[in-house]
């Protein structure tokens, strides 16, 4: 089971070391990277090949739907290429019947004939209508399955991502990629490749047609298709960096969107509201001109299409009626002709248009498939120690870390933790003490050094086990959208009511939730706001109580509840770590008074260690940081 299952509370930063750098897609300004700055006009797409071969390859298991697509996008294509030759028989026989009424030279209009021929078209049509809805939805189930696959392994990739990661790209940013960034994809599937398929068809198709009945006018036609191809690599050339500029910043504005509504109350406390509106406006604006520039470029190519289209319809009029005078052509292949050209001139728009659609096609899978591609956590071991009674002995040997390979956090880390032992971690803020429980539970894997348990180095075994060893309660109280009861029992859950209840009576939760309109099936909101944020850091304790873990990490996990509440959490915390090891970052040192051991740290190294008692008597570090708490709090009084 995934450690985020295992902790009564995320921790997804890194201890806040300054030496450690926060990534700039967090926090976006005008001069960050990532910022309305930092992606110049002339950019242009990065790879549209590369990203549209991984794509094409992604279709691998679909090969003979997608086939039996093109074909019958193809029968689809021809029935109505046909159509309107066979119509023009009709036209011709209709102009001969009336032609030869008005002479006297004919025997009238040969109205069966007509009818055979209009039976004919129709059998076309429908089949052409019958074949084009089959493709369609044959094509709209495997776009629709892409789909779901592309969602689930981006899903799949979330879990096997480092934290590192999410330290430097914001939740905004991922939840782009599977929404915005697949549903572009999912558009394109659904349409664009049909559209390919029948264009090529119909301009092939058409060009032959047109060319049986004459190839003067074909000549003439053909002549409109240098102006429509130059038209559509002009605006496809300056389409595409704005189409790859439009999808980087809905990531953007979608993340900070997301960063500044999660943080809501903080950024009003601070009257962050003018800085909020101004980023987003930064943000928002690149997105508006990269938008309106794109959609703007493309839909000037059917105004202009239509415009070259409308000049050639002249000039074969002009021609088709000489050509008619000299009996070259009958006038229903004139009219035949006149459709076709219409038919020869959509294919050259819409692939104009798919042109563009493409475009944006190509940055979001490029977008999705560098997202796959991050680099994930270092593998498992192949032969993982199988997990049976842990003693929990924890040693730290000679352990280096940082969150950046020139920044070190922690340097020449070295701790012998016993059984049952309850070990303390104080120091100022930086010092690294929860860089130090990361390191422990395998969310980062350390530069040097080792950290043993049981004898067992953590790499020996599979995480999933690791973080079975291990319950946490830290200051990050995170509860999800469910009934208590649910969240209570979210660490385990094959935990059954009575085992959640009797968890909660340990943590002294049970005396408030039943004093709540729902008790424990009261559903808390998506901000967790119908509770307080006492009441939310004694659900998390709750959590590890069902766990019963062989290992504790407590993260100063009773900083924010009244001193009443603190002290029967206090009491309550006694009885969880009675007999299993515990690791307690502490930030007010009173409440570690009875620990076993006390580790200090200062910029990542332990500069002291012992008793309480001891400490203070050596009038050391710790003893200068008791003191300046205690004097605080005097002047607070």
């Amino acid at each position: 089971m995934s450690a985020e299952r295992r902790m009564s509370s995320q921790d997804r930063k890194p201890d806040s070391s300054p030496s450690r750098g926060r990534s700039p897609m967090r926090r976006r300004g005008p001069m960050g990277h990532g910022g309305p700055m930092a992606m110049m006009k002339g950019d242009r797409a990065r790879d549209f090949k590369g990203a549209m071969t991984k794509l094409i390859r992604y279709f691998g298991s679909y090969k003979i739907a997608i086939v039996i697509v093109i074909l019958f996008a193809i029968a689809s294509t021809v029935f109505t290429i046909i159509g309107p030759k066979i119509l023009g028989q009709a036209t011709t026989t209709l102009f001969e019947g009336v032609l030869g009424q008005i002479t006297g030279t004919g025997e009238g209009i040969d109205f069966d004939a007509i009818g055979k021929i209009l039976l004919t078209t129709l059998f076309l049509y429908l089949g052409s209508a019958l074949f084009g809805l089959i493709q369609g939805w044959i094509m709209s189930s495997v776009s629709i399955d892409i789909t779901y696959r592309f969602r689930q392994d981006i899903s799949t990739k979330l879990n096997r991502l480092p934290l590192g990661y999410f330290d430097r790209v914001s939740q905004g940013e991922v939840l782009a990629h599977i929404t915005n960034d697949v549903d572009t994809i999912n558009q394109t599937l659904n349409q664009s490749i049909t559209q390919i398929i029948t264009s090529a068809v119909t301009l092939i198709g058409v060009l032959i047609m047109m060319l049986t009945i004459s190839w003067q006018m074909t000549l003439i036609a053909l002549l409109v298709l240098p102006l429509s191809a130059l038209v559509v690599l002009l605006v496809v050339r300056r389409s595409q960096r704005y189409f790859t500029q439009q999808q980087d910043y809905l990531g953007h504005v979608n993340g900070h969107v997301e960063e500044m509504f999660g943080g809501h109350l903080v950024m009003k406390a601070f009257n962050g509201e003018a800085r909020s509106i101004e980023q987003f406006d930064g943000l928002n604006n690149t997105l508006y001109d990269s938008a309106w520039k794109s959609q703007f470029l493309t839909g000037l190519m059917f105004p202009i299409m239509n415009v070259m289209g409308n000049i050639g319809y002249v000039a074969i009029a002009v021609a088709g009626g000489y050509l008619a005078v000299q009996q070259a052509i009958t006038v229903g292949d004139i009219q035949a002709f006149i459709q076709y050209v219409r038919s020869f001139m959509r294919p050259i728009t819409q692939t104009a248009n798919i042109s563009n659609v493409l475009q944006q096609t190509a940055a979001a899978a490029e977008r999705i498939f560098a997202f796959l591609g991050e680099e994930e956590e270092v593998p498992e071991t192949e032969d993982p120690v199988q997990v049976e009674d842990v003693d929990g002995h924890v040693v730290f040997q000679n352990v280096e870390f940082g969150y950046l390979p020139d920044q070190i956090v922690i340097k020449d880390f070295s701790a012998d933790v016993q059984p049952g032992q309850k070990i303390a971690l104080v120091g100022p803020t930086g010092a690294g003490k929860t860089t130090m429980v990361k390191l422990l539970m395998r969310f980062y894997d350390v530069n040097s050094g080792a950290i043993l348990i049981d004898g067992r180095d953590i790499k020996e075994y599979e995480r999933s086990d690791l973080r079975c060893m291990f319950g946490m309660v830290l200051q990050d109280t995170w509860l999800y959208n469910d009934t208590i009861l649910e969240n209570i029992r979210y660490g385990k859950p094959s935990a059954t009511d009575e085992e959640v209840i009797t968890a909660a009576k340990a943590a002294h939760v049970d005396h408030f939730v039943r004093t709540l309109p729902e008790g424990y099936n009261l559903v808390l909101n998506e901000e967790v706001t119908n509770i307080s944020q006492g009441q939310k850091q004694l659900l998390t304790i709750a959590r590890a109580f069902v766990i019963d873990p062989k290992m504790l990490i407590l993260d100063e996990a009773t900083s924010s509840v009244d001193t009443r509440t603190e002290i029967l959490i206090q009491e309550a915390m006694e009885r969880l770590m009675k007999g299993r090891t515990s690791f307690i970052i502490a930030h007010r040192l009173s409440t570690i008074r009875n620990a076993d051991w006390i580790l200090v740290m200062d910029d990542g190294d332990i500069v002291e260690q012992g008793r309480h008692e001891d400490l203070l008597k050596r009038k050391g570090f710790y003893a200068e940081l008791y003191y300046s708490q205690f004097e605080t709090a005097q002047v607070a009084d």
